[in-house]
């Protein structure tokens, strides 16, 4: 396995508790696990109202968010089933609500119900809005946590889990596949895989290889470098940074779950949402703009990134598809006024001093060359390499049964 993240963990764990006589050794570069999208988030355990029907984001949500529950009680990791609301202020919003609607029935998400201005005040007493949707199984919990406890259930099994071990080739033989790997030790707002895979900073250290049957990439915001070891790049990975707002305590009171606005067609992200966490923080958010580098926590740009997607077509084309979401967001960045007037759509006791920066996080969205944001999970292989090159949310809650369906691949391989 590369990648330590919540999915590459979770196939880990899959694949041992399939064939527990399975030899399996996890490589990640950083220096401990879920350091990267799997922590970098608001925690939300999706029930699957948004996604297609038919698609495997529709058919891994709900068996994998029911799993992961159940992996979170015997595991000790908190969680906790505070519902999603999403609301629709005026009638102009009733078609898309109803649709919305149908979608998720579709998808078996169990409880749905529709409800009125009033149902709504009793749901969230302070949310302004003409109608709602009421999910009561959404939740949230500790994704990194879920990440240390699959760590411990692996190692347990006898899986080898190495941190700060940063691919540097895969070669693909008739007996097998040598993946070498370079002990490295980074940051996270700065590090990445060795340069003919891409990233910057860190230090190198001793080249070592694993020799193995098959491998499986899990690489997040690398997913196509990696992939690229083995396979031509084909759709690429462009990074969008997202900035949580955080309400400050005294204003945390105004939320007491999920309030999410109904999606656009549109726009390609959600908008403006609020997330009562499992820690009982209120954030707001994210937004989506291009970011300066896949691991650019600190905004400083990354030169390898930012050419590779000026050099992308797809980036070009998606950026013309988007112009006027992409000012939106930027305009709501940069004045804060005009996205709280947009919070307080939803929230009308919201103040602006009840309102400070939270964190952000870098989402890594594969995108074709057309310049389609690709709205699925996706999976690519070669004869002795398999490749999760898509993982959008809700992947984290999908985790267990992406692993189950990876598994799948490597023991029918074996």
């Amino acid at each position: 396995m590369v990648g330590g993240g919540i999915v590459g963990l979770a196939t880990a764990h899959q694949i041992l508790r399939a064939a527990p006589d399975s030899r399996v050794t996890v490589l990640e570069k950083e220096s401990e696990v879920g350091r990267h999208q799997s922590s970098h988030n608001s925690g939300v355990l999706h029930a699957g109202i948004y996604y297609a029907p038919g698609s495997l984001k529709a058919k891994l949500c709900h068996a994998g968010r029911e799993e992961l529950e159940r992996f979170a009680d015997e595991h000790g990791v908190p969680r906790r089933r505070t519902g999603k609301l999403v609301v629709a202020l005026g009638p102009e919003e009733d078609a898309a609500l109803d649709a919305l609607a149908a979608r998720a029935r579709a998808n078996g998400v169990p409880g749905l119900r529709t409800v009125t201005a009033a149902e709504i005040r009793e749901i969230e007493p302070h949310a302004a809005g003409h109608r709602g949707l009421h999910s009561p199984v959404t939740g949230v919990i500790d994704f990194l946590a879920v990440c240390r406890a699959l760590v411990d259930e692996v190692e347990a099994a006898g899986c080898v889990v190495r941190t700060g071990h940063r691919v540097t080739a895969i070669a693909e033989d008739k007996g097998g596949v040598t993946v070498t790997a370079e002990r490295w030790t980074g940051a996270a707002s700065s590090c990445g895989i060795p340069s003919n895979v891409g990233g910057v900073g860190g230090r190198r250290g001793d080249v070592g290889e694993v020799r193995a049957d098959l491998v499986v990439t899990c690489g997040g915001l690398q997913a196509d470098r990696l992939a690229a070891l083995t396979l031509p790049p084909g759709s690429r990975v462009v990074p969008f940074r997202g900035s949580y707002l955080r309400l400050r305590p005294d204003a945390a009171r105004l939320v007491q779950g999920n309030l999410y606005p109904v999606p656009d067609p549109r726009f390609p992200f959600l908008g403006v949402h609020f997330t009562r966490r499992i820690d009982d923080e209120v954030w707001a958010g994210p937004n989506a703009l291009l970011a300066l580098g896949r691991e650019a926590y600190d905004r400083r740009p990354v030169a390898r990134d930012l050419v590779e997607v000026a050099r992308f077509g797809g980036s070009w084309r998606l950026a013309a598809r988007h112009v006027g979401t992409g000012a939106r967001e930027l305009l709501d960045e940069r004045l804060r006024g005009r996205y709280l007037r947009r919070m307080q759509a939803y929230l009308p006791e919201l103040r602006a001093e009840d309102v400070e920066p939270g964190p952000s996080g870098i989402r890594a969205q594969l995108v074709d060359r057309r310049g389609t944001l690709v709205d699925d999970f996706v999976t690519s292989r070669s004869a002795r390499a398999i490749h999760l090159l898509n993982a959008p949310s809700p992947a984290a809650t999908a985790s267990l049964a992406i692993g189950r369906m990876l598994a799948g691949q490597v023991l029918g391989d074996r």
